[in-house]
């Protein structure tokens, strides 16, 4: 069987994609304790949530934009740096994203809304595809992720102080489970696993690599 091109295996997960991820959002979330998608605690069961979350206190609502573009023919994920002085997970690559408003409606309008701020992607130039499942954060957020392809002609611009570099990664790379590493480190006094992906300079990880692996597993799982 002849390999496919790289356009007509961008074109094969485009369709694979739309028809596997989730057509609309998750609802929101109740108690942390019994969320039994992807989270920082899959790959520790030993901790006890509410050593990490507040009891009896609702995740924060956020949703994050994932951005897949076809360009020359390959696609690719767009990701961020974010900025060396943010107070919380400064230098970390990341989603364009963040937590939602009260007047949002919707995981898509956060999701379109901050990335406009962040890299300068207006909506016209995004076509949501489905969602992934909602992700839980070890620091109290429960993550709508929503997958949308992106005009190939966008160009990004990253918001000073908020993103430090956007790049894109090669789907290919992304949806290669040899990729998809689980490391581990001390964080908050405790050892933490987590999954990992390394591309080139760019290391990956935690909650970004976990939305990334969860992805691979709706489309091609």
């Amino acid at each position: 069987m002849k390999p496919l091109s790289a356009a007509d295996a961008a074109k094969a997960f485009e369709t694979r994609a739309r028809a596997r991820l989730l057509p609309e959002p998750q609802a929101p979330a109740g108690d942390p304790e019994f969320h039994s998608g992807p989270s920082d605690f899959a790959l520790n069961p030993d901790l006890d949530r509410y050593e990490w979350l507040k009891p009896g206190i609702a995740p924060i609502e956020s949703a994050v934009l994932v951005p897949i573009r076809i360009f020359d023919g390959a696609a690719s994920v767009i990701l961020t740096r974010r900025a060396k002085s943010m107070r919380a997970h400064a230098g970390q690559i990341a989603f364009p994203g963040g937590r939602a408003d009260d007047n949002d409606g919707s995981p898509a309008v956060t999701a379109l809304r901050e990335a406009r701020e962040e890299i300068g992607l207006r909506a016209e130039e995004a076509n949501i595809i489905g969602y992934l499942d909602r992700y839980l954060t070890g620091t109290g957020y429960m993550v709508s992720p929503v997958v949308a392809t992106v005009n190939s002609a966008f160009v990004a611009r990253a918001e000073p102080g908020e993103v430090d570099e956007v790049f894109d990664v090669p789907l290919e790379f992304l949806m290669d489970p040899a990729n998809h590493q689980t490391h581990r480190r001390i964080i908050g006094g405790r050892p933490r696993a987590f999954v990992a992906m390394c591309y080139r300079d760019h290391y990956i990880w935690g909650a970004t690599a976990g939305m990334l692996k969860n992805l691979f597993e709706r489309v091609y799982g």
